[in-house]
């Protein structure tokens, strides 16, 4: 069974075993199928003085409850399987290794908390989760990863994020799922899981110009932020130690600062007013690039790390 579904992830196998399943379910129904066809093909051909052909209405309930009850719970089954593994999938922790990812026609973008970029290409530690943190400059992509068996779509104006952990050194292929435009097909790359070490010399070998955190703090500072949400005029919610907290909103519900929320409250600060303040802080949306707006929040995630230390 490894020669022909591989595990190159922690839950490659347990997609593996859902499509057998549905596989198997489906081959059965085929087959109860085809007999029926055949049986009934058989019994009532022509010339068969043996098969009734009285017409005659009879019901069996006996029948037609057991099928029904047995399909449904098949079904049923089939889809509630399906559901955990999906929750499993996409619903992990906050934790792992982050790597942000940009979509743009026509190419993927990565960038690690160090600094580092890449474009086409992801490199990843063995044996270690990674946390994925997508958004699309442009138009709908779907980062897809066969070996992995993980496909998700990256979408403008939001971010979506996807959890996996390798469990084999080597290199993979990355599509592009979804038509995105004329050169769609060539929006390919690559996924190059590597040893810690190596990983880590990887890193260590790539020229930088500061970590993602001190690249976001600088469009913090141009942009001015600090005159509202630090000790200006205007009285604004403190970012020190936000990320990951929950935070009370004006219309009587509680939010969680992760990086969806932050992004949200970049580009559409009015969509979730914190209480107690007023809706006074513009739209960022179209005056910030994707880049731009990813070391922001990465910059206000290391601000909540800084608020931790003694």
């Amino acid at each position: 069974m490894s020669t022909w579904w591989p595990s190159e992830t922690s839950h490659a196998r347990a997609v593996d075993l859902l499509f057998m399943g549905l596989l198997a379910t489906t081959a059965l129904v085929l087959a109860l199928l085809f007999f029926l066809l055949l049986r009934f093909a058989i019994h009532y051909r022509a010339g068969n003085a043996s098969a009734d052909r009285s017409h005659r209405i009879r019901k069996s309930w006996h029948w037609e409850v057991t099928w029904t009850t047995a399909t449904l719970v098949a079904f049923l089954g089939l889809f509630v399987w399906g559901a955990q593994q999906y929750v499993e999938l996409f619903g992990a922790g906050k934790s792992g290794l982050t790597v942000y990812v940009v979509a743009k026609q026509w190419m993927w973008k990565a960038q690690h908390l160090g600094g580092q970029r890449e474009i086409n290409e992801l490199h990843v530690p063995l044996s270690h989760t990674v946390r994925l943190i997508m958004s699309s400059q442009d138009v709908i992509h779907s980062f897809f990863m066969p070996a992995f068996r993980i496909k998700r779509d990256v979408v403008p104006g939001r971010a979506t994020d996807l959890s996996f952990r390798p469990l084999r050194a080597g290199v993979f292929h990355l599509f592009c799922a979804e038509y995105c435009g004329t050169d769609h097909a060539r929006m390919t790359g690559r996924i190059v899981v590597m040893q810690e070490n190596d990983f880590n010399r990887w890193l260590s070998s790539q020229d930088v110009t500061g970590t993602l955190a001190a690249q976001g703090e600088r469009v913090y500072r141009q942009l001015g932020c600090g005159g509202c949400h630090g000790n200006g005029p205007v009285r604004a919610p403190k970012l020190e130690g936000l990320y990951g907290k929950p935070v009370p909103l004006s219309d009587g519900t509680i939010g969680i600062a992760d990086e969806a929320y932050l992004r949200d409250s970049i580009v559409k600060p009015r969509a979730k007013i914190v209480a107690g303040y007023e809706p006074l802080m513009p739209s960022y949306e179209g005056k910030i690039s994707e880049d731009e707006l990813i070391a922001v929040v990465a910059y206000i995630k290391s601000l909540a790390e800084k608020a931790k230390r003694p």
